[in-house]
């Protein structure tokens, strides 16, 4: 499998991971993750995420989301 593919699955893994976790739906998160970039983010990153597991990566993505001042909870879509 191509890197690009492997990139697009773990995409796909964390917007579902996401949407379990923040208990939103799958589109209010691919919202949030285009909105601000994390699908970006986890392709620049991939060479550093696909070492860890999914729920570090979340993780990871939480605390940008954070740092920009981001409640997955509040954001009206």
């Amino acid at each position: 499998m191509s890197e690009s593919m492997e990139i697009v699955f773990m995409q796909a893994r964390l917007l579902r991971l996401a949407s379990e976790e923040w208990h939103i739906p799958i589109q209010k998160v691919n919202v949030i993750f285009d909105q601000y970039g994390i699908l970006k983010l986890i392709e620049d990153c991939y060479g550093v995420f696909h070492m860890e597991g999914d729920y570090a990566v979340l993780d990871e993505i939480n605390t940008v989301l954070k740092n920009k001042g981001v409640n997955v909870h509040a954001e009206i879509i």
